[in-house]
């Protein structure tokens, strides 16, 4: 069984400070590994899809869950969907079994009423600059609140997943001397080039810039 609470220090190291998001990520992310009974990926034997996007106000929920799942943007087996929300699939891509877990609502409409989420990051101040002694409780009611109370867990769904391969194919981009992946080259005249070289977004170095 994966206990969120042996990996809160880790998560508040990995995000640089103490967040109520990141330990319902951590949460979240256990429940999800003890429902399929796996453990936490070394490589990309489990696959991460999150219901969230961009300008998320509970983005650092992303970052619990890779830390404790070992899913991540690097491995390429962490996806955001981009629908704004907070749900989570996880899938065992062997077995072809994944469960699907989102944090119950009033929970998370609970962190708007707080003084964390009032007077601070709705204000704009980082979180670090929260005082322990308003984030601390939050935290620690997180990660003491009953599974049932916290998020909805499925049953088991079945789920095939095919990966794309990785691609070992790359080129010097011919403008920048960039070494850029083939499948995201571009021609440009007679010359094979990067994305950027080839709409002008004048991100080469130049001498003068330096």
């Amino acid at each position: 069984m994966i206990n969120a609470k042996d990996w809160l220090e880790m998560g508040q190291k990995f995000q640089g400070h103490k967040c109520v998001s990141m330990a319902v990520g951590l949460r979240v992310g256990a429940a999800a590994l003890n429902k399929l009974k796996v453990e936490r990926a070394r490589d990309c034997e489990l696959l991460l899809l999150v219901d969230a996007g961009e300008n998320h106000w509970a983005l650092d929920y992303v970052d619990g869950l890779q830390v404790i799942t070992g899913c991540t943007s690097g491995k390429g087996n962490l996806v955001l969907t981009y629908k704004g929300k907070l749900s989570t699939l996880l899938i065992d891509v062997e077995k072809k079994k994944a469960v699907r877990i989102s944090p119950r609502a009033e929970v998370v409409l609970s962190f708007r009423r707080t003084e964390f989420f009032k007077d601070y990051r709705r204000k704009g101040i980082p979180a670090s600059k929260v005082p322990s002694k308003v984030i601390d409780p939050l935290v620690e009611f997180i990660m003491g609140l009953p599974e049932e109370r916290l998020m909805h867990i499925s049953e088991l769904l079945d789920y095939e997943y095919s990966e794309t391969p990785r691609s070992f194919n790359s080129f010097v981009c011919e403008e920048c001397n960039e070494v850029v992946i083939e499948e995201y080259g571009r021609i440009k005249g007679d010359r094979m080039v990067c994305i950027d070289c080839a709409v002008n977004l004048g991100t080469r170095l130049d001498k003068n810039n330096l």
